[in-house]
């Protein structure tokens, strides 16, 4: 089998209502575009809670040959399924989306585009406008002020504006740890240690009305503590 061009790793968890709508938005792009591709819808789960999404995913998988699931008892949250996803990704070109529709389908084209055009080893987009409300445009300024504080040079904003589009070889250089919400930033670092060639284009973020934000309040003290613990453990690797 040929490898895909584009392996595009969905974040579809708690999604069931509206990743089957997603999805055909995402495969309708990939198709215009006329390329060699694959979509690894990522649905892992934690047991109890009633989540119907590993079946959706399951199913839609099992109707293109294209589609893979990726759905297992989770043992982490967003960095568990992003690196669960990405392990499974083929492609020559690896991106990474939520799969929420708060950042448009179509952006997956218009980011690989933007990397292939300019020969970028990392591309991702920022958000211009965002609809999710005061607070966490504010949270969001603040902690991307601080990372740009703590890890100074780097030509990006917006830290976990998705999608992020890689090449396979910065992928293999990168060692992600993360389980959890500071997988976004942990990849940034990486890029910025790497010297890898960056680049961002603007984006509309939307606001979400099917379930609650997944962010938390400890979410928040997560990403500070993950912050200047990576700060710490730079300074060591730059020795």
């Amino acid at each position: 089998m040929e490898t895909p061009e584009i392996s595009v790793v969905v974040l579809a968890y708690r999604s069931a209502a509206t990743i089957t709508s997603f999805v055909d938005s995402l495969v309708d792009s990939l198709e215009n575009e006329k390329l060699l591709w694959e979509i690894v819808l990522v649905g892992n789960y934690f047991e109890g809670v009633g989540d119907q999404t590993p079946e959706v995913v399951r199913g839609i998988a099992a109707k293109d040959s294209r589609i893979k699931a990726v759905a297992e008892i989770k043992k982490g949250m967003m960095g568990w399924d992003m690196k669960s996803g990405l392990q499974a990704a083929t492609g020559r070109t690896l991106a990474v989306i939520d799969g929420d529709g708060q950042m448009p389908s179509s952006d997956v084209i218009r980011v690989y585009q933007l990397m292939k055009t300019n020969g970028l080893d990392f591309a991702k987009t920022y958000r211009a406008k965002r609809n999710d409300g005061s607070y966490r445009r504010l949270i969001s300024i603040v902690y991307n002020i601080l990372f740009k504080l703590l890890f100074p040079g780097i030509n990006a904003w917006d830290m976990n504006s998705k999608p992020k589009i890689m090449t396979r070889e910065f992928y293999e250089k990168v060692h992600l740890e993360s389980n959890g919400w500071f997988i976004d930033a942990e990849i940034m670092i990486f890029a910025r240690r790497l010297h890898a060639k960056i680049g961002e284009i603007e984006t509309v973020f939307h606001s979400i009305d099917s379930r609650p934000s997944f962010v938390k309040p400890s979410s928040i003290l997560e990403f500070l503590g993950n912050l200047f613990w990576y700060r710490v453990k730079e300074f060591y690797t730059q020795k």
